[in-house]
């Protein structure tokens, strides 16, 4: 036994800073003297020594030893050839107990995948012949071209993967996202299925997530209930965060906080789409609910997009936007393919009244999840908020002939067509056709009354809202209701709305401002005092807007800090 296996055995049992510290020694001495180790030798110090580097997340450093590793191996195979044509049988096991050639161009790849260089390691990876490529190889291949947007080249890598590996779930649902059909990728797990035991919801759960790519919310919210019903997958949290998922996406929001916080309460350290529940919590305003998710999370790992998101989402809500827009890069820098970070992200920058900026945020959300209704409506948004009018009506035309005449379909459109005079009638019937679909749904509910109130029709608005508030409890509603007491004269009525919508957000601003003003109304002797107040308050605004400035800077130096870590 010599030297060079004991780095070997020393690499074999995680001792990596004691293989780092001797195998840097012997390359010395290699270099200063050729003839002491074999090309072989060489080889196996370089690779043992570049894993040692990889495991101290010395990334760029690995992936250069782990070139002159390849290139060593280069010499080696030239002599190699020269041994084997004289007859060197121990030369062709030697051979073989060294270290795989593709695994060194895994791990360069996979070092250019950290360092966010996805053409280099796509490079890398091309390089090694497809008979050649193992699973893992292709699964990293088929993951790079998805995101480089090469997507029949994902299709046949994913296809390979599961060719090779057929209970490869990952697989399924990256086929499944490139728009595969799910017959087709059922196909490819068939035999596995009739052969094994236990894997007859293997089909039904393929059903359910071609649904959610197809954008079908409904079956795939009624596929997933009926695996969870099964006894054998009852209370499984993966499954409950996909539920969760797809009632976010076709706008249920109480049941999508519901399944949020099974999931959490099966899985403590869950953080797969915990991101989704932060922003819905922040959203429906309980602000500190989410400041101790956060905090949760973040003990859990902070190497992870979901609790930055989240801590963005708290200071989103909390109108800090500066610090938001900190807090969605730090996100998109640990995972530039987390769909909540890009919108977070692009809200922050469009409230900052940086539209260009946060349109090719909302841009680069709707291409990674083209099912999801809010990447849209941000990009209308945006659209709306720089007079954009006629883009913002060709997109959600777009959605509407694209995913089909639903609830949440048609409320886009008629927001869009309540900015134009001219279509505010078409409007009213989408709206009514949304309703008619879901009485439920806030956002048409919202958005009907806003027309009423356009044209002063109080008694319809509130008739509206109280059909509305029948069965759930929303503060923007109760507000709405408020406003529309108010409109007719039934102040304490509108008092008690109020009331009820700040119960449920604290922080909402328009329902302070509703009582502020009622306030006012009923002692006009204190108006001098009121608007003294005002004043002050207006003050205290450009005093934020200063401050935010400052801690726009803050954030900035921060995250120059964790750049340097």
């Amino acid at each position: 036994m010599n030297v060079v296996d004991h780095v070997r055995d020393m690499a074999a049992a995680g001792l990596y800073s004691n293989v780092r510290i001797l195998s840097s020694l012997l390359l010395t001495m290699s270099n200063n003297n050729p003839e002491l180790f074999s090309p072989a030798q060489k080889y196996q110090l370089l690779v043992y020594h570049a894993d040692a580097i990889f495991h101290d997340k010395e990334y760029r450093n690995a992936a250069c030893k782990y070139s002159m590793a390849l290139q060593q191996k280069k010499v080696l195979n030239k002599t190699s050839k020269v041994r084997t044509s004289t007859g060197g049988a121990a030369a062709n096991i030697q051979a073989q107990s060294l270290p795989s050639e593709i695994e060194v161009k895994y791990k360069i790849a996979e070092c250019y995948t950290i360092l966010k260089l996805d053409k280099d390691a796509i490079a890398v990876l091309d390089g090694i012949p497809s008979r050649q490529r193992t699973p893992k190889i292709n699964m990293m291949l088929a993951n790079l071209y998805r995101k480089a947007g090469q997507e029949r080249s994902a299709v046949t890598s994913y296809k390979e993967v599961l060719r090779q590996c057929p209970l490869a779930l990952d697989a399924i649902i990256g086929l499944l996202s490139l728009s595969v059909k799910g017959a087709e990728v059922a196909s490819m797990t068939m035999d596995v299925i009739q052969s094994l035991p236990n894997l007859d919801w293997l089909s039904v759960w393929i059903k359910a997530y071609a649904f959610i790519h197809a954008g079908d919310n409904q079956r795939a919210i009624n596929t997933i209930c009926s695996l969870e019903k099964k006894s054998l997958l009852r209370d499984n949290a993966d499954l409950l965060v996909s539920l969760a998922d797809v009632h976010f996406r076709a706008g249920d929001t109480k049941n999508a906080i519901l399944k949020f916080e099974q999931a959490q309460m099966l899985d403590p350290y869950l953080i797969k789409g915990m991101d989704v529940y932060g922003y819905l919590m922040a959203r429906e305003g309980h602000l500190e609910d989410v400041e101790v998710l956060g905090g949760r999370l973040f003990n859990i790992s902070d190497q992870h997009a979901e609790p930055w998101v989240i801590s963005g989402c708290h200071s989103f809500y909390s109108k800090r936007y500066s610090r938001a827009l900190y807090l969605g890069a730090k996100a998109i820098q640990l995972n530039s393919n987390s769909v909540q970070a890009l919108l977070l992200k692009g809200a922050a920058l469009r409230n900052m009244g940086r539209v260009q900026e946060a349109i090719i945020h909302f841009r680069e959300a709707m291409r990674l999840a083209p099912c999801r209704l809010d990447c849209y409506e941000g990009l209308i948004d945006c659209y709306l908020a720089s007079n954009g009018v006629r883009e913002a009506m060709g997109m959600a035309n777009n959605i509407y002939k694209t995913l089909g005449a639903n609830a949440q379909t048609l409320t886009i459109l008629a927001t869009v067509c309540l900015e134009d005079p001219v279509t505010q009638e078409k409007a009213k019937g989408l709206l009514d056709k949304a309703l008619a679909q879901r009485p439920d749904y806030t956002k048409a509910v919202v958005k009907k009354a806003e027309l009423l109130n356009r044209e002063q029709k109080y008694d319809e608005g509130i008739a509206l809202l109280r059909n509305a508030l029948a069965n759930q409890s929303d503060c923007v509603l109760h507000r709405m209701l408020g406003d529309f007491l108010v409109s007719v004269s039934d102040y304490q009525e509108a008092m008690d709305q109020y009331s009820i919508a700040l119960s449920l957000d604290p922080n909402d601003q328009k329902s302070l401002e509703g009582m502020q003003k009622m306030e006012k109304e009923e002692s006009p002797t204190d108006a001098t005092v009121e608007l003294d107040g005002d004043d002050m308050e207006g003050s205290g605004e450009d005093g934020d807007l200063e401050g935010s400035d400052s801690e726009a800077a803050q954030w900035a130096d921060q995250e120059q800090w964790f750049g340097m870590q």
